[in-house]
């Protein structure tokens, strides 16, 4: 749990520590030994194990529809997880997974838009760019994978070697891209910058996943603002699902410095059973942090689990505006136990903040609502979240918050779709 020793992954939506010390469950790798592995791990580790039904494991068709059917649906309808280990361990160990290297979403008028594109991946090859409309995937329109429900599964499995082909809308241009899925690493910081805003020497920030490769890429991203001489951080976790929780505490140690420094960042809340694994942790002593006096904070509903979990231990020591839309609403967190050659992740434990507070499942409001401009490049100012959060920066007040949260409710309302499962989730790549 404490230090950099754990291994764990989050994406999509989830805290991910390694399997809790002393804990000791038999697995057995027949199809039945399976289900009773995840019904013991359940009802000794799960948050909820009183809210588990007395459910024969025997019945169901596979380890995966036990869990779908004990799951605590109120709070946790995606959450807990079973996911294939090797892609598990690949992605929180090396910021990995087999895919075409980029992401997508709706937008307010229905159109499929590029988010992001990883570098050196099949779809930068294939030159898509961030804003690009995707009308037609392998061979099918996109309204029509959306009118059958079945958009999810169009870019065909995650492995290597699947082939896929786009149509791609650019302005005034339709092309073409052809692409062969193959293992992409996503950079944890693909942007630092410094901005000089009248005088004012601003950090720019755009981190993506909390995994083992974040510890390294964090400290160059903080070594740059301090040569850059920046005194505000505008921090952007539009797409950032979460992760590690010891990368979570490592970041808020550069942000929060000698200020936060031995406070409390988070505790752990357990089930009664396991209510001896409550825990402190602690902001640490970084040489790389910078002790900023204020944080800004670029969100979307992506933004989840360990992104939330930054904001939240920060907020009883500095102030944290909030620029963008509502978070996803995680408050809690998995151990990873592995079995066979599968990850079992149940929720396990609630993090609260100094003030005790963490009970944000229906997610953290933005303080100055704005969109997520495709339109425009990440890291680019005139960006929309981008630009609202320089305004508050500037100004110290939101911009027009009537006609932006405006914008932010077509936009949520246009993107709308069910919460994926998985530490792929927090990925939300193709």
């Amino acid at each position: 749990m404490t230090g950099r020793a754990s291994t764990g992954l989050l994406l999509a939506a989830f805290v991910w520590v390694a399997s809790p010390a002393g804990a000791q469950w038999a697995a057995s790798c027949t199809p039945t030994g399976k289900k009773l592995f995840v019904r013991d791990v359940m009802a000794d580790l799960y948050l909820w194990s009183n809210q588990i039904p007395a459910l024969d494991p025997a019945r169901f068709s596979s380890p995966e529809a036990y869990l779908e059917a004990i799951r605590y649906y109120p709070l946790d309808s995606t959450f807990s997880y079973i996911a294939d280990r090797a892609t598990t361990e690949a992605f929180f160990t090396a910021s990995q997974y087999a895919g075409f290297g980029f992401s997508n979403t709706l937008d307010a008028t229905g159109a499929l838009r590029v988010l992001q594109v990883y570098p050196a991946s099949p779809a930068d090859e294939a030159g898509l760019l961030r804003g690009d409309r995707i009308v037609e995937i392998n061979g099918r329109a996109v309204d029509e994978w959306l009118a059958a429900g079945a958009l999810g599964t169009a870019y065909g499995l995650s492995e290597a070697g699947v082939t896929g082909e786009l149509v791609v809308v650019r302005g005034a241009d339709t092309f073409r891209a052809a692409m062969t899925k193959r293992p992409v690493t996503i950079p944890t910081v693909s942007h630092t910058t410094v901005f000089d805003l009248d005088g004012r020497r601003v950090g720019y920030v755009f981190f993506r996943n909390f995994v083992e490769p974040s510890f390294e890429a964090l400290d160059a991203a903080f070594a740059t603002l301090r040569a850059g001489g920046a005194r505000e951080l505008v921090l952007d976790l539009r797409y950032n699902g979460g992760g590690l929780v010891d990368v979570a505490q490592f970041l808020g140690s550069l942000i929060g410095g000698a200020r936060t420094q031995g406070q409390v960042f988070a505790e752990y809340f357990h089930n009664d059973r396991n209510a001896f694994r409550n825990e402190i942790l602690r902001f640490e002593a970084q040489p790389a942090a910078l002790q900023f006096e204020r944080l800004v904070v670029i969100t979307t509903q992506a933004s989840a689990s360990a992104s939330e979990l930054v904001i939240n231990a920060l907020r009883p020591f500095i102030p944290v505006v909030i620029v963008g839309d509502r978070t996803y609403g995680k408050p809690v967190g998995q151990y990873a136990i592995p079995f066979c050659d599968k990850i079992l992740a149940p929720v396990s434990f609630q993090l609260r903040n100094a003030n005790g507070e963490g009970d944000f499942f229906d997610g953290l409001p933005p303080t100055c609502p704005a969109p997520d401009d495709v339109d425009a490049q990440l890291g680019d100012p005139a960006e929309g979240s981008l630009r609202e959060a320089l305004t508050v920066i500037a100004t110290g007040a939101c911009s027009a918050p009537a006609s932006t949260t405006a914008r932010t409710q077509r936009q949520r309302q246009g993107t709308s779709a069910p919460k994926a499962t998985g530490w792929d989730a927090v990925l939300g790549a193709q």
